[in-house]
């Protein structure tokens, strides 16, 4: 008669080699779903690929902008500069 030590050995073997097979099962159906998406779409359309043309009109547009001396007052995100001839405080 085995001993039970020798059972439950077995049985986490078993255990450990259906979990490394669903492993590699779900990794193979996972890489025919993103060849087969990668297959259909061209390069170009893909998302987040580059378009010269829209890069070559955003390089045209960025080099004809007038630098400005605030440009984080400019973007809203600091307050802009203080007249240099503030308005005198009011007396009393």
């Amino acid at each position: 008669m085995k001993s039970p030590d020798h059972h439950h050995i077995m049985q986490r073997v078993k255990v450990g080699m259906i979990g490394l097979a669903a492993v590699i099962l779900l990794i193979g159906i996972a890489s025919t779903i993103l060849g087969s998406l990668n297959r259909d779409e061209p390069p170009a359309a893909m998302a987040g690929a580059a378009q010269s043309n829209v890069v070559a009109d955003m390089a045209v547009a960025n080099a004809t902008t007038v630098p400005t001396s605030e440009p984080l007052a400019e973007l809203g995100v600091a307050p802009a500069p203080v007249n240099a001839q503030a308005p005198a405080a009011p007396t009393r």
